[in-house]
């Protein structure tokens, strides 16, 4: 995950450097612009999907894999929004 998707990726999540635990997993973009690009390359590597939204506009969200990669240490993720993956903080490296 490139630091632009990371960042993005935590938006996603609502983590903003206070939270220590996600409360949503959403991201929509308008098509044709480099966010979306970014999206896509995502969606290719596993770390997000995609659903089509309204107008000109798309929507991505996360797997469990790309949602662990976007924590800091000490992060978890919200288990309603990710009832597979492990909820515990993620271990500093």
């Amino acid at each position: 995950m490139t630091p632009s998707q990371r960042k993005m990726a935590r938006h996603a999540l609502g983590l903003d450097g206070e939270r220590k635990r996600s409360y949503r997993n959403r991201y929509f973009t308008s098509i044709d612009t480099p966010s979306e690009d970014e999206w896509n390359d995502m969606c290719r590597r596993g770390l997000a999907e995609r659903e089509k939204g309204g107008g000109k506009m798309v929507h991505f969200y996360l797997t469990d894999e790309g949602a662990n990669a976007a924590l800091d240490p000490g992060e978890i993720l919200d288990p309603e929004d990710f009832p597979a993956a492990v909820s515990t903080p993620k271990d500093p490296q």
